[in-house]
């Protein structure tokens, strides 16, 4: 029986993914194989000594601490592209609230006073202060090209727009992914020049941290339109503010308030709706169970942000999956134990990820934890799972 601890509430039909035969869920829970959540941040959490797994239930892990884990030898999972579809939407949505001075608008009308023949005249005398304009024929700058930036590219171009690109780390699956109409950007500066609008989706890192600031926005055409739905740390607020004070931007819509964003004329600060659908919710619990249990099951890993990539068919009469350093010796040494035991090898697979390196053996005969013991004993080794 799996133990499974849920630190936020995780849709149900994901959690309906972890049959009760062998799962058993809770949001308190003791000794938990697993740990599965969305926004509640781990790092001050004392790390229980049985956890083999966290599954983040979103694309953004930065509420985990990760090197910890990858330490501990816990692989973390997070659900790329389950919200994609959500985000895609809201941003569209954003570049019309400020392309139409919607949120201006609605404010405007909502206080108007008068009888309905009074405020009929305010209408027309008033919506010329907020003429707007339209999409097609502007250039919309994505950084990240991943499963959302990919998504928001593809969509624009449907309703007309220009796209230009940048990410230098995009991945094949994710290029192949793209219209053949996404021009790309051979740098930040580059796409900044050439955008009347430019939208983020590139996780926080010490890289993306203040990536737009008050350098950077000297690259950028005056009345730019700036999203940031991806992380609030990515947009220098003080620099955005100020640009827009002296008009040399339009409007900034963000999912972050601050309280030095979020009462400005020019800004409309959302409560983080960015992956905030029914539809979403459950995309991104249903891949993140479905991982998770892979991992417990067979040791299989898919969509880990700290381990690599790893699935083997079963073979064998039993399986035995091992983290460790990724050192020099260490296949040798764990087949070195299994051999002087009698024990052989039927399949085996090996990767590696940075620090971090995981094998998966499947192995001729069933073993005990005699055997896990003695392989952990090699210097290098952080966890040993028999399956």
């Amino acid at each position: 029986m799996f133990k499974i601890l849920t630190l936020n509430n995780i849709s149900v039909t994901g959690l309906d993914r972890l049959p009760r035969d062998n799962y058993e869920i809770a949001s308190e829970i003791g000794h938990p194989d697993a740990i599965l959540l969305r926004s509640f941040k781990m790092h001050d959490m004392e790390i229980p000594d049985t956890l083999k797994a966290v599954g983040r239930a979103g694309a953004g892990v930065n509420n985990i601490p990760v090197e910890k884990m990858t330490a501990m030898g816990i692989p973390v999972f997070n659900t790329p592209g389950a919200n994609a579809n959500a985000v895609k939407e809201l941003v569209i949505a954003a570049m019309l609230m400020a392309s139409r001075n919607l949120t201006q608008a609605w404010e405007y009308a909502r206080n108007l006073e008068g009888d309905d023949a009074a405020i009929a005249k305010a209408v027309e005398a008033g919506k010329k202060k907020y003429v707007g304009t339209e999409l097609p024929g502007k250039t919309l700058g994505v950084i990240g090209l991943g499963a959302i930036g990919g998504q928001i590219a593809n969509a624009v171009i449907a309703l007309g727009m220009n796209v230009i690109g940048y990410d230098p780390t995009v991945t094949i699956q994710h290029a192949w992914k793209l219209s053949a109409e996404v021009e790309r950007a051979l740098s930040f500066e580059e796409l900044l020049s050439e955008a009347d609008y430019i939208t983020f989706h590139v996780p926080l890192i010490d890289a993306t941290r203040n990536m737009l600031n008050a350098e950077s926005i000297k690259h950028m055409k005056k009345n730019a339109i700036v999203l940031n739905f991806a992380r609030g740390g990515i947009v220098d607020d003080a620099a955005i503010i100020k640009a827009l004070d002296e008009e040399n931007l339009y409007a900034y819509i963000n999912d972050f308030p601050t309280n030095e964003n979020k009462n400005h004329p020019s800004v409309v600060s959302l409560p983080h709706l960015g992956a905030s659908t029914l539809e979403a919710e459950d995309n991104c619990a249903v891949m993140v169970a479905d991982q998770v249990r892979d991992y417990l099951e067979n040791g299989n890993i898919t969509n880990s942000v700290n381990f690599p990539e790893m699935r083997m068919p079963r073979a064998g009469a039993s399986r035995i999956a091992i983290s460790n350093s990724n050192v020099p010796k260490m296949v040798g040494q764990i087949t070195s134990v299994l051999a002087d035991s009698g024990i052989n090898i039927v399949d085996m697979l090996n990767k590696s990820r940075g620090d971090i390196a995981y094998n998966l053996l499947d192995l001729g005969t069933e073993v005990g934890k005699d055997i896990a013991d003695k392989i952990k004993k090699i210097e290098g080794v952080l966890a040993v799972r028999i399956m």
